[in-house]
């Protein structure tokens, strides 16, 4: 009874919700991610067995593109957190100009204590 039940509701979510619902299962995920592990290893030894034409030396380094793209983007993520420390304001930067930070007359709050 209670498995027609847990149907039934992921049946009633929106479509992302049930296809995304796999995520809830670790081993499943742990699958995903081996198997994602695998794939990286296969086009890495593929790297070795095809011509390359390069324009530079170092080009020649099996898994080059691999490297360069995996510490590129963890160049990225460093310089983001970087840029956050340096960009990010205080909580209340934009309250003296913000809209929400104005005073509104009890009329306009639709309050029932209000005054008409």
């Amino acid at each position: 009874m209670a498995n027609t039940k847990k149907t039934d509701d992921r049946q009633s979510n929106s479509i992302i919700v049930r296809s995304l619902s796999w995520v809830d299962d670790r081993k499943k995920v742990d699958r995903f991610f081996w198997g994602l592990v695998v794939f990286g290893v296969i086009l890495a030894a593929l790297d070795l067995f095809y011509y390359k034409k390069t324009y530079f030396d170092i080009e020649h380094f099996p898994g080059f593109y691999a490297l360069y793209g995996f510490f590129m983007c963890a160049a990225l993520v460093i310089a983001a957190k970087a840029m956050r420390i340096v960009l990010m304001r205080d909580e209340k930067y934009y309250t003296p100009h913000d809209v929400e930070s104005e005073e509104h007359p009890e009329l306009d709050l639709d309050r029932k204590d209000a005054d008409v």
